[in-house]
C-alpha cells in the first residue's frame, strides 16, 4: 500500500471508529483497526468478564490485492478467509460499509 493510499485508509478508518459505538456503551464497548502491509484488520473490542482488561475480537480484515480490496472473515483457529460472495472493489469504503451493515450476519457479535 502506498502511502497516500495508507493515510486516506487511516482518515476513513479514525472517522468511522469515532461513530461507531454509541456513547452511552463506550466504557464496555470499542471498535479499532490496524494496519499492516497491504492489509486493513477491524476489531471489535469489549471488557472481559468481571475484569477490566479488554478483549480484542477480529471482525474482518481488508486486503489490497491488484488494486482492489477484498474482504476477509477469520475462524475459530484464526485463519483468515476470502468472502467470495463480496465482491472485489477499487473503494475501499464501499467494502467498509458492507462489514459494518453486517452482511448477513456474518459480522459483528
Amino acid at each position: 500500500m502506498d502511502d497516500f493510499t495508507k493515510k486516506r485508509i487511516i482518515k476513513i478508518m479514525d472517522q468511522y471508529i469515532k461513530g461507531a459505538v454509541p456513547e452511552h456503551v463506550q466504557s464496555e464497548l470499542k471498535v479499532s483497526y490496524k494496519i499492516r502491509g497491504n492489509h486493513v484488520t477491524l476489531f471489535e473490542e469489549r471488557k472481559a468478564f468481571q475484569s477490566d482488561r479488554w478483549v480484542l475480537l477480529p471482525v474482518a480484515q481488508f486486503r489490497l490485492l491488484e488494486k482492489v480490496w477484498r474482504v476477509y472473515w477469520q475462524d475459530s483457529k484464526e485463519k483468515w478467509h476470502f468472502i467470495d460472495d463480496i465482491e472485489p472493489n477499487e473503494d475501499f469504503e464501499a467494502q467498509l460499509k458492507i462489514v459494518d451493515e453486517g452482511h448477513n450476519g456474518l459480522f459483528w457479535t
